[in-house]
C-alpha cells in the first residue's frame, strides 16, 4: 500500500490559473502614484479587504482620506479583466479523477464575484477565498482552515502557488508545496510528489 497518497490539490488562482489578473499597474497609473505609495496609503486596509473584514466602498473611503482626493469608483473592479489559462484547467480536470482539487486564493469581493459570475471557479471541487474565510495566505490559519474543512492531512495535500512566501508557509505546516512557474514544470513536479 502506498503511504501518504495525495488526497487533495490546492491551487492558487491569480498567477497560476489566471493570467493578466494584476490590477495595481492600472490603479497606480490612474492615481499617478508608485506601487510602493499605493501600498503605503492602503496600509492595513488592504489585508482587511482581502480578509473580508472591510468592504470595498469602505476601503476606497479610507484610501481617499489618506490620498487626499476622493476615489469615486471601485478601481479593483474597474480594471479586473483576467484570462483563464485553459491549459491549467485541463491539468485540474485530470487531477480531479484521482483527488479533490480545490482553489485556495487571496482575493477581494469584486474579483471573487467577477470570477464566480464568469464560471471560473466551476473547475474546482470547492473554493476557499480569503475574503470569505476571513484570513489570507501566508497566515497558517488559511491552510489549516482548508485542511479542516476537507478532512485532509498536510502530508496528503499538495499546494500550488506562484508566491514564494505562500509556498514557505504551506511547507512549514508539512504540506507538499510547489512553487508554480509554468504548466510543464508543474506537471513534472506533480508526478514527483504523487509517486
Amino acid at each position: 500500500m502506498k503511504a501518504n497518497k495525495i488526497k487533495m490539490y490546492v491551487f492558487d488562482m491569480g498567477g497560476v490559473v489566471l493570467r493578466n489578473y494584476d490590477v495595481e499597474p492600472q490603479i497606480t497609473e490612474e492615481l499617478q502614484i508608485s506601487r510602493e505609495r499605493f501600498y503605503q496609503l492602503a496600509g492595513a486596509n488592504l489585508l482587511l479587504l482581502s480578509d473580508g473584514k472591510l468592504d470595498v466602498a469602505e476601503f476606497w473611503r479610507r484610501f481617499s482620506a489618506a490620498y487626499g482626493r476622493e476615489i469615486r469608483e471601485d478601481l479593483f473592479g474597474k480594471y479586473f479583466t483576467p484570462e483563464l489559462d485553459w491549459e491549467m484547467v485541463e491539468v485540474i480536470k485530470k487531477l480531479k479523477s484521482a483527488a479533490r482539487v480545490v482553489c485556495g486564493t487571496n482575493t477581494v469581493e469584486p474579483h471573487f464575484d467577477y470570477l464566480q459570475n464568469r464560471g471560473d471557479y466551476q473547475w474546482f471541487d470547492a473554493v476557499y477565498a480569503s475574503n470569505r474565510i476571513g484570513v489570507s495566505k501566508p497566515d497558517a490559519r488559511f491552510f489549516q482552515h482548508i485542511l479542516a474543512q476537507e478532512g485532509a492531512l498536510p502530508q496528503e495535500t499538495v499546494f500550488i502557488d506562484d508566491t514564494l512566501e505562500n509556498i514557505v508557509a504551506a511547507d512549514a505546516l508539512g504540506i507538499k508545496a510547489i512553487h508554480f512557474t509554468d504548466r510543464r514544470t508543474l506537471e513534472e513536479q506533480i508526478k514527483e510528489v504523487a509517486s
